[in-house]
């Protein structure tokens, strides 16, 4: 067996066993690409059930000089589960990558936009166009109900439920939630639908995807980091922000504002509230206000 045939029998272990969304699958699969391409550089011919641990440490030690800590950690996350595959399908009886400890990274807090910032962006949208209104409805419902931006172009109309007030969210391993969504959101949403979306020759499949591109296909990820990156310069934003940086403000905002934890959890659908309290972080001086206003012994 080739480490393609590998490799392809990992991706459907992790798309079917462990429900990773396809996107979480390409980023484990580009590590061992890179690993490939490294010894196929090297001229090194090796399966991966045969490869040892000075071979992974000399690839380890390459890839340090050319990426920054962090990615280098994921790198090496990425290996030592594929190897941890192999282990466990008897494949091989250890794991080349168990004495590899990743660099120490620190916690990289997110981004966040302030709330006039979020409304200084949105007002950049040009609404004389129909893509105008559909990227205004696309970005008030990223900021209003805190969507990854996979869940965005994967939303449903059947998923909207604007008379209860939710909108149902297919998330990552195909968790499904329901997020609440406020009538501003719900307004413009209707806007985008009764005027735009309407019109538009929608292509086989996509009848009841939300939001569509001109061609009446649905959109890709990469089109909304672009329209997000076109109207941060547009508006001289000197921030590097993308859509889940709509996403943390949405949360932070929520934790400025009073909202607890749990709460904000069940919104993001972390599947742990270590991941949400990262949150916790971005404004102390709001937890210490919270803290005097609140504790008994204040």
């Amino acid at each position: 067996m080739k480490w393609n045939t590998y490799i392809k029998d990992y991706q459907s272990y992790l798309r079917i066993e462990r429900g990773l969304s396809k996107n979480t699958i390409e980023n484990y699969s580009f590590d061992i690409e890179r690993l490939c391409l490294f010894l196929e550089a090297n001229r090194i011919e090796v399966s991966p059930i045969k490869i040892s641990d000075e071979t992974v440490q000399e690839f380890i030690y390459s890839v340090s000089k050319e990426v920054n800590p962090r990615s280098q950690a994921r790198i090496i996350s990425g290996l030592k589960s594929f190897f941890n595959y192999l282990v466990f399908e008897d494949y091989r009886n250890d794991n080349p990558m168990e004495l590899i400890e990743a660099p120490k990274t620190g916690r990289k807090l997110p981004d966040t936009l302030s709330v006039e910032e979020i409304d200084n962006l949105i007002a950049a949208i040009d609404l004389s166009s129909n893509e105008g209104e559909r990227n205004k409805a696309m970005l008030e419902t990223l900021y209003g109900c805190g969507l990854r931006v996979s869940e965005l172009v994967s939303l449903k109309i059947s998923d909207l439920f604007f008379e209860e007030g939710f909108i149902k969210i297919t998330g990552k391993g195909n968790k499904e939630r329901f997020v609440p969504i406020g009538h501003s959101t719900q307004k413009y949403i209707e806007i985008y639908q009764k005027g735009v979306r309407v019109h538009l020759k929608i292509k086989k499949g996509h009848e009841d995807t939300l939001f569509l591109n001109r061609r009446g296909n649905q959109l890709t990820r990469a089109m909304i980091f672009t329209i997000i990156k076109d109207l941060a310069v547009k508006i001289g934003l000197n921030k590097n922000i993308s859509p889940h940086t709509l996403r943390h403000s949405f949360a932070t905002h929520l934790l400025e504002n009073g909202a607890d934890l749990r709460s904000i959890q069940l919104m993001l659908g972390h599947e742990s509230i270590t991941t949400t309290e990262i949150y916790v972080h971005l404004d102390r001086s709001f937890l210490k206000e919270v803290m005097h206003t609140f504790h008994p012994r204040r």
